[in-house]
C-alpha cells in the first residue's frame, strides 16, 4: 500500500462527513486544533495494546461502555463520576466472579458525533439536516441549529479535556481504591436485586481485603488495588477533527491519534477502500472495527489485512452487533475464517445496536433480555469456533434513566416516558449495568466450563 501519512484519508471517499456551508472555517479550526496538545499520551495507548494483547490470548477481558453520544448541555463532574463508578462496578464483579483481569475503556470524552442513516430529517412537513452529534450541530429542530458549526470542534476537545482531568483524578487518586467497593453504589439503585447481589459480593472482597492486610501484604501489590488504569474511546467519524489531533510519537516515529486512546470504525463507514478505513490503518493506537451481520467472511479478512498487516497482538477488537435473531447464524462464519487465518484479533460484543426497536408510543428502546441473549449467542458462536468471547461494548450511563426495558428492576414500556434523556439511543441505567455485570459473568463461567469438558 502507499504510504501514509494524516491527510490520507482526503484522496479516498469518504461517508458520514458534515457539509460544512463554510470551508474555510472549518480549515481554521483544523489549524486552531492541531496546536492544541494532545488529549492522551503514546505511552498511555501502548499501554492499552498490551493489555489488548491479553485479552486477544484469552488472559483478560474488556470491558468497553459509556454514553451513546455525550452532551455539552447535560456535562458535569458528578456525571462522569457516575458513568465511571458503574464501569467500575461492572469491572470488579467481573474480575471476582469470572477470575479474569478487566481492560477498562469508557466510551467518553470524544464521543460526540454520530452517524445517521439519512442525511436528513423530517417534521410536519419540514425538512432539516440530521442531527450529526453536539460536535456538529444542534439536537433543537430549528433551521440554525441543524447547520454544521466548525467551532463546535473547538467545545468538544475542550470538553474532553475536562473529562480526562475528571477521569484520571477518580481513577489515580483514591476514588478506584478497591477498598471503597462499597462506597460506589448510586443512591437511586440501593433497593435493587442486583445491587443487593454486587453489596454481598463487595462484602467478600472487603474480608478477602482484610485477609490480606493481615498477612501482610504491602508494596506494590497493596498500591495496585488504589487505583486502575482507566482508557477513553470513541468512533473516529469525524476525520477532519482526528487529522487534526494526529501526532507523531517522537519515541517510535508512529503517527498516533491523540483525541483517544482508542477509536473504532462503525458498521457505516468500513468500506476496505474508504476513508475511515484509510486513516485507521495509519495510526498507531489500537483500533476497533464494527461487524453487522452483512460482514461477509472475505470482507473481514480484507479489512484485517489493511488495519494489522502484521497480525500485531492487542491492535484490532472487533465488535460484533450482529441482533439477537442473527447472532447464532452469521457469527460462526467471521469466526471460523479469523481463527483459521491464525489471525491475532479481540473479539467483543456489541449487544446493544442490533436489537433497537421503536414501540408504539415512538420510543427508540432495547430489551434487556434479548441484550443477554445476543451476549449469550457471541459467547457461543466464538467458542465453538476455537476462539475467546474476549470483551463487551455497552451504551450506558450513570443517570437514573428509563430506556431499555427489562432488568432487575423490570423497566416496562410505560416506565419509558418518565426518565428517557438520551440525546441519540437508549441506554442502560446503572442498575442494569450492574445486572448485566453479573450475567456476563456467570456465561464466561459456563464457557469456561464448557471448554474444560472439552479438553478432558
Amino acid at each position: 500500500m502507499t504510504a501514509w501519512i494524516p491527510a490520507s484519508w482526503r484522496s479516498r471517499p469518504a461517508q458520514q462527513l458534515p457539509d460544512y456551508p463554510d470551508a474555510d472555517a472549518l480549515t481554521r479550526v483544523e489549524a486552531e486544533l492541531s496546536a492544541r496538545p494532545p488529549l492522551v499520551f503514546a505511552g498511555e495507548a501502548r499501554r492499552l495494546k498490551r493489555q489488548l494483547a491479553e485479552v486477544a490470548a484469552g488472559r483478560a477481558f474488556l470491558l468497553q461502555g459509556g454514553d451513546c453520544a455525550e452532551s455539552f448541555k447535560e456535562f458535569s463532574a458528578d456525571g462522569v463520576r457516575d458513568t465511571f463508578r458503574v464501569l467500575l462496578q461492572m469491572a470488579v464483579v467481573l474480575t471476582f466472579a469470572a477470575s479474569r483481569p478487566v481492560v477498562k475503556v469508557g466510551r467518553i470524552a470524544g464521543q460526540f458525533t454520530k452517524p445517521r442513516s439519512s442525511g436528513t430529517e423530517v417534521k410536519d412537513g419540514i425538512e432539516l439536516p440530521s442531527y450529526r452529534g453536539d460536535s456538529v450541530n444542534d439536537m433543537a429542530f430549528e433551521g440554525a441549529a441543524r447547520v454544521p458549526d466548525p467551532a463546535r470542534l473547538i467545545k468538544a476537545y475542550d470538553q474532553s479535556a475536562s473529562t480526562l482531568n475528571l477521569l484520571r483524578a477518580f481513577a489515580s487518586g483514591g476514588y478506584a481504591d478497591l477498598n471503597n467497593v462499597h462506597q460506589w453504589t448510586l443512591e437511586f439503585v440501593k433497593d435493587s436485586p442486583a445491587t443487593e447481589r454486587y453489596l454481598e459480593m463487595a462484602e467478600r472482597i472487603s474480608e478477602a481485603l482484610d485477609f490480606m492486610r493481615a498477612c501482610g501484604v504491602s508494596g506494590d501489590a497493596a498500591r495496585s488495588l488504589e487505583s486502575v488504569d482507566f482508557y477513553t474511546s470513541h468512533e473516529a467519524l469525524h476525520l477532519p477533527f482526528e487529522e487534526a489531533l494526529t501526532r507523531r510519537d517522537p519515541a517510535t516515529g508512529q503517527w498516533l491519534a491523540s483525541s483517544a486512546h482508542m477509536l473504532w470504525i462503525g458498521e457505516r463507514t468500513r468500506q476496505p477502500d474508504g476513508a475511515h478505513v484509510e486513516f485507521m490503518r495509519g495510526i498507531a493506537n489500537p483500533i476497533g472495527m464494527k461487524c453487522g451481520p452483512t460482514m461477509e467472511p472475505g470482507e473481514l479478512l480484507t479489512l484485517i489485512d489493511r488495519l494489522n498487516p502484521s497480525n500485531d497482538p492487542g491492535r484490532l477488537v472487533l465488535i460484533t452487533r450482529m441482533g439477537a435473531d442473527k447472532v447464532r447464524d452469521r457469527l460462526p462464519a467471521l469466526v471460523r475464517a479469523v481463527e483459521r487465518e491464525g489471525r491475532s484479533v479481540v473479539w467483543s460484543c456489541d449487544p446493544m445496536h442490533g436489537n433497537t426497536v421503536k414501540t408504539r408510543s415512538g420510543y427508540k428502546t432495547r430489551d434487556f433480555d434479548r441484550i443477554v441473549m445476543e451476549l449469550e449467542g457471541f459467547m457461543e458462536a466464538v467458542s465453538g469456533e476455537g476462539g475467546y468471547p474476549g470483551g463487551v461494548h455497552f451504551e450506558l450511563t450513570g443517570r437514573d434513566v428509563t430506556e431499555c426495558v427489562g432488568g432487575a428492576r423490570a423497566v416496562t414500556e410505560a416506565d419509558l416516558s418518565s426518565r428517557y434523556h438520551t440525546h441519540c439511543d437508549p441506554r442502560l441505567n446503572a442498575d442494569q449495568a450492574i445486572d448485566m455485570a453479573f450475567r456476563i459473568a456467570e456465561a464466561m463461567k459456563r464457557s469456561r466450563r464448557a471448554r474444560s469438558e472439552d479438553a478432558a
